[in-house]
């Protein structure tokens, strides 16, 4: 397994990034500390949280994510350099709005790096546009944080092609850091939001992709076949939103070439991912060793041009 360029930011990551919003969700302190022990092992090392993770859950505040790996790194005595942490602000903590003023991200990224346990967060993305605030704040604010070396590098989640392009030249209007990083939603279903401007814009700038939804809310896992296997699931709802022809299409695809590699439909779905154009690593989540295994078996799959075809179509 071979680690990857993310875009301009001199970061080294893993094929697949591990997904901490199920840390402290549906993946208690044990089970996520077992996790990220066996994904570490195998020679990955990079982990996606926000400071929101888990706030919908009743009963938390927010930052529950941030603080278990927090507390992971430190009870493993694991060496900064050997982990890549990726972290995001401007959700709603409270303050009833996304938020991306300066004030907000220059006070949060202090909460971030406490519950972290860390001196600096690798890569910091603006986890949601905000309409109220101009990119020039909140480029300006990434820009201070940088000089204070609390952060690496910077990106921004949920943006389309036109923010990125006017976020670009304000950046360079203002000499100011730019996005080196888009964290878009795309998997083999939904890939309207991605693919077209978006994904040329990230090739054309040489912008680091690391997509979330990567297994469609582990519909693409092949564990939901029909409307029974969603009942009473935490994500179940979701993808009951797959079970229509197109869904059926690609699970066939998926299974067809699963007899041909003998990998998991999970681990197809994420070397799909891997081998697009102007994909940089897929984000997946796991709250098993079961399905951890799959995601890094994805990380040394490589699909044939004919297989890439088949679920180019089934996903089309």
């Amino acid at each position: 397994m071979e680690l990857r360029a993310l875009g301009r930011t001199g970061l080294s990551i893993s094929p697949v990034v591990f997904g901490g919003n199920v840390f402290g969700w549906t993946a208690d302190e044990k089970t996520s500390f077992d996790l990220l022990d066996r994904f570490f092992d195998a020679g990955f090392n990079t982990i996606d949280t926000a400071d929101a993770y888990s706030r919908w859950v009743p009963g938390h505040e927010g930052g529950e994510s941030e603080t278990i790996i927090g507390k992971w790194m430190k009870s493993r005595g694991l060496a900064r350099d050997k982990a890549v942490i990726v972290t995001k602000v401007g959700s709603d903590m409270g303050q009833g709005k996304k938020d991306l003023s300066a004030k907000w991200i220059l006070e949060e990224v202090d909460n971030s790096l406490r519950r972290l346990q860390t001196d600096h967060i690798d890569l910091y993305l603006a986890h949601w546009p905000d309409p109220t605030v101009g990119h020039e704040e909140t480029l300006g604010a990434f820009a201070k944080l940088k000089e204070q070396g609390k952060i690496r590098s910077i990106g921004c989640s949920n943006y389309d092609a036109r923010m990125m392009q006017d976020s670009f030249e304000v950046s360079a209007r203002n000499s100011l850091p730019r996005y080196d990083v888009l964290q878009p939603p795309y998997n083999l279903y939904d890939r309207s939001e991605f693919e077209g401007d978006l994904s040329e814009l990230c090739i054309r700038e040489d912008i680091g992709v690391i997509n979330y939804y990567g297994l469609a809310s582990g519909f693409l896992t092949g564990k939901y076949r029909d409307k029974a296997d969603t009942e009473g699931k935490a994500r179940g709802a979701k993808a009951l939103s797959y079970l229509n022809d197109k869904g059926l299409r690609i699970l066939a695809a998926l299974d067809e070439i699963s007899v041909e590699t003998n990998a998991e439909p999970a681990a197809i779905a994420l070397a799909w991912l891997r081998q697009r154009p102007g994909v940089s690593a897929p984000i997946a989540s796991a709250t098993s060793t079961s399905q951890l295994e799959a995601i890094i078996a994805s990380g040394n799959l490589t699909l044939s041009a004919d297989q890439m075809e088949l679920l180019n179509q089934a996903g089309a």
